[in-house]
């Protein structure tokens, strides 16, 4: 009997073999995105990236806008037909090591789950697309569709240094495709027993500003009628006591249809409150995406306890619905007043593409093939991805990562939070679907 391999057991297809390693591993490199320049940067886990690809045969590009900034962009695939962007971001926020139950970067397996920093924001569908992408260049199940494989540096601080750079400065890298899919949608939510599948097909636009106050300066024990951090401080409480009235967008209509079916009600923007509690903890984001929102965020002014200062400043995070962006920006007007100043940190406009299509049928297919009762339908987001910046270029855009989540999981929560983590069984799960999606684009 031969000791060689037996090449027929080698290739027998398994998107998932390697998705919770990856995962691990990309965990472990510290790309963490202060906004403001520091930080590690993203070179290590892009060149780790690009390893990966080579070890199969697959070429890719780094792009570095400043050191240590860096985007890895790779084709791959056939030529029938337009071409497709598969995209993920590679940087994750700071996390505060002394809150977590476990180091945030140690790529944990505990309790069936992945632990750390990006184990849902987004080192787990970089990990998907890479299990997939390796898997099929390894056992010859290559697309017919040329896909582009893109993964990011800065998207947590508005992408200016990632997919802004490749779209401003290497277009050609992304030329002849058509269609996008990346962050953040596929997950499951449980509403009355059914898990309903969310795919991202719209996102709010974005707007981080910064308020500046001016004043006269004074003793502080003196009055002083031009103070300027009495007037921030009362513009910031009008901004945060401000209730947003309800609008709803194409997307949002469709998915509270869906809800309300479940419910056993007809869905309307007067019952849209009460259908989105059906998500339970998903309610949180899932409220923010039939309004516009403007969170104060930061505070600043002053140098000592007894001197009125001269200038005072806040920021807030601004997020408007698609088709708003007017009413929002008029309100914020108001709300803010005439002596106090708007400066743009950054300023995204929302976008929606339109639930239907080739792409959205090999979506919903592919999850159906893995859980035959779910139910899956559109969203809006309430963050901000890449796809904002992809969309420059002509994209229709959706959010598709795939996981079957458990029903008493807050996974909303886990977005930025304190002890991130992503079931095992959902990466692998999550692998599978989108292993099937690439059979049907």
């Amino acid at each position: 009997m031969s000791d060689a391999p037996d090449d027929s057991v080698r290739t027998i297809p398994d998107p998932a073999g390697e998705v919770v390693e990856l995962c691990r591993e990309l965990i472990r490199f510290d790309t963490s995105n202060y906004g403001d320049g520091s930080g590690p940067g993203e070179r290590k886990a892009a060149e780790h990236v690009a390893t990966l690809l080579d070890e199969v045969g697959i070429e890719s590009t780094l792009i570095e806008d400043s050191p240590g900034r860096t985007s890895v962009v790779a084709r791959w695939g056939g030529t029938e037909g337009d071409g497709l962007l598969l995209h993920g971001h590679l940087d994750v926020v700071p996390a505060a090591a002394e809150d977590w139950q476990v180091g945030p970067f140690s790529g944990e397996v505990q309790d069936g789950y992945v632990w750390g920093r990006g184990a849902v924001d987004m080192k787990d569908f970089d990990a998907m697309l890479l299990s997939i992408v390796r898997d099929r260049q390894r056992t010859g199940r290559i697309p017919s569709r040329p896909i582009t494989l893109c993964f990011t540096a800065d998207e947590e601080a508005g992408g200016h240094q990632g997919a802004q750079v490749i779209v401003e400065d290497h277009p050609e890298l992304l030329e002849g495709c058509t269609e996008a899919v990346g962050e953040v949608g596929g997950f499951s939510a449980t509403v009355r027993g059914r898990r309903v599948y969310l795919i991202e097909a719209a996102e709010k636009g974005m707007a981080w500003m910064r308020l500046t106050a001016r004043g006269r300066a004074g003793h502080g024990s003196m009055i002083n009628r031009e103070n300027a951090v009495t007037s921030l401080a009362a513009a910031v409480a009008r901004i945060g006591a401000y209730e947003w009235p309800v609008r709803l967008t194409p997307a949002m209509r469709t998915l509270l249809a869906a809800v309300g079916e479940l419910a056993g009600t007809e869905a309307t923007p007067e019952n849209a409150e009460a259908l989105v509690e059906e998500f339970g903890g998903a309610a949180r984001m899932m409220g923010a995406v039939i309004r516009n929102t403007c969170n104060p965020t930061m505070l600043g002014g002053g140098y000592k306890v007894n001197v009125i200062p001269t200038e005072a400043t806040a920021h807030v995070d601004g997020r408007f619905l698609p088709g708003f962006e007017d009413e929002f920006f008029a309100t914020l007007a108001t709300l803010v007043g005439e002596d106090v100043e708007i400066d743009f940190l950054s300023h995204q406009q929302p976008w929606e593409t339109p639930y239907d299509g080739a792409l959205v049928d090999a979506m919903t297919r592919s999850i159906l093939a893995e859980d035959d009762e779910a139910v899956v339908a559109p969203y809006l987001m309430s963050g901000g991805t890449d796809a904002k910046h992809f969309r420059r270029l002509g994209m229709r855009s959706y959010g598709f990562a795939p996981l079957r989540l458990p029903a008493d999981l807050d996974f909303t929560a886990l977005f930025h939070g304190v002890d991130e983590r992503v079931p095992v069984d959902a990466l692998e799960f999550g692998a599978r679907v989108f292993d099937r999606f690439l059979d049907d684009v």
